[in-house]
């Protein structure tokens, strides 16, 4: 503390005053009905793909700037590598073109005089990295320009990247000794083996890892032709194509190919058991089934609400929990991705009750396939989804994450605004043929965390 730079804590106060602004005309200016939404693409000049929705409610800009560099692309033995790539981002950035080097505290300290609020983020299909300011204000300004000198010419420096490392060690040791990180890691080696959306960071993989790793990685996939830059918020067309001209132009343009994904492995079953001191078993049973774009998706999201994706709603939990008191929660869930992503059930129970727990789970899912859903669930379930579908798209935030996926995943941009109607649309018969191509109870890999 004693070498903090001078004036800190007034900038501070002044950052906390804005944002305190900020929040209240926030929560004032919330609409409470779906009207559309006013969604335009384009290409940079470089070839970056941007997303871009006007919203002058109240004074903020909120920017992404993602990647297809997510860690499908770890090279074999280097897992962690993405998120390293990542999280070190903003902790540097080398000097280029007469522009001095930055240290990571110079960052942060230019980004809190400006009141901004920055993230990383990474997963399996895709990078970046998050930025929201407020409008119309020349330290915004300012911590966007920042921004796009760490994506574009990040240091990495070597000190930071050690402890970095030690962080994300430290992190993978702990997740060991929690039956649901355990499950979880084992559940994906089980359902895609050497595939990489199977694998997991490990201390050996991490200490792998070198700083020419993170350059090379960088190098290869942060580019312009593989960027979406989603821009939501209170400027105009103009502003925001400037805004998008500036983030690309400084990114390089890929010089190779992507790597060509495997083939998934087939779907064969079986089942693990894990030894754990925890006093329930954790349970992981479920299968790949739908990846981004796969015509099901719709009919899956109403039929997953139905089966398990309910809460209390759910015939999941009835059977489960309510009829026969097996487990306080069990659930069902489906992530989309590039290629064809987990189906999960997951739940907990006695040690002394998993074969019974699973018994009921294999029967319920049995009879969802012969029979598919009732016209009483059916209606629930898309009452339900429909009307919360606003609440899913309230707020800057979630909206540029949504057309962020729009943009990632090249799905129609009219995707959100018919996204209710398709709901609406789908049948009784639509889900049970979509759960029966999708699932089979036989295919499904089983995990048991303490047994």
């Amino acid at each position: 503390m004693q070498d903090m730079k001078k004036g800190f804590p007034g900038r501070w106060l002044a950052a906390l005053h804005r944002w305190c602004f900020v929040a209240l005309v926030a929560v004032m200016a919330m609409v409470p009905a779906w009207a559309g939404l006013p969604l335009e693409q384009w290409k940079t000049a470089n070839g970056a793909k941007v997303m871009f929705v006007g919203a002058s409610a109240i004074p903020m800009v909120d920017i992404s700037v993602e990647f297809d560099a997510g860690s499908r692309l770890d090279p074999a033995g280097k897992s962690g590598l993405a998120a390293l790539t990542n999280t070190m981002l903003d902790k540097g950035i080398m000097a280029v073109k007469g522009k001095k080097g930055m240290e990571e505290p110079q960052i942060m300290d230019a980004f809190a005089d400006a009141g901004a609020i920055q993230s990383g983020k990474v997963g399996m299909d895709r990078s970046g990295y998050r930025l929201r300011v407020l409008s119309g204000q020349e330290s915004s300004d300012g911590a966007v320009q920042l921004m796009i000198r760490f994506l574009a010419h990040p240091a990495f420096p070597a000190d930071v990247l050690k402890r970095e490392k030690a962080i994300m060690t430290a992190s993978i040791k702990e997740e060991l000794t929690r039956p649901q990180n355990i499950g979880s890691r084992a559940f994906k080696r089980m359902v895609y083996g050497n595939h990489p959306y199977g694998q997991s960071p490990t201390e050996a993989s991490v200490a792998s890892i070198s700083r020419q790793d993170l350059l090379d990685f960088h190098r290869t996939y942060y580019v312009a032709d593989r960027a979406v830059i989603g821009i939501v918020g209170d400027l105009s067309r103009k502003q925001a194509e400037a805004m998008a001209e500036d983030i690309s132009a400084q990114l390089p343009v890929s010089t190779r190919p992507m790597p060509v994904m495997p083939e998934e492995p087939a779907q064969t079953g079986g089942r693990q058991m894990l030894p754990h001191p925890a006093s329930q078993a954790h349970v992981f049973k479920g299968m790949a089934a739908v990846k981004r774009g796969d015509p099901d998706f719709f009919a899956m999201t109403v039929g997953n609400y139905i089966f398990g994706g309910g809460g209390f709603s759910s015939r999941l939990m009835n059977e489960v929990r309510e009829k026969r008191g097996l487990t306080y929660g069990v659930s069902s869930s489906f992530q989309t991705m590039v290629q064809p992503g987990p189906y999960i059930i997951g739940l907990s129970t006695e040690k002394s009750q998993v074969n019974d727990a699973l018994a009921v789970v294999d029967q319920t899912l049995k009879d969802f396939l012969d029979k598919g859903p009732t016209a009483a669930e059916m209606e629930a379930a898309k009452s339900h989804l429909t009307s919360s579908f606003v609440m899913n798209m309230e707020g800057n935030r979630k909206i540029l994450e949504l057309i962020t996926m729009v943009g990632t995943y090249n799905l129609p941009m009219d995707y959100l605004d018919t996204w209710t109607d398709k709901v609406q649309a789908v049948t009784a018969d639509d889900v049970r043929a979509a759960f029966g191509r999708k699932l089979s109870v036989e295919k499904m890999a089983t995990v048991i965390v303490g047994n």
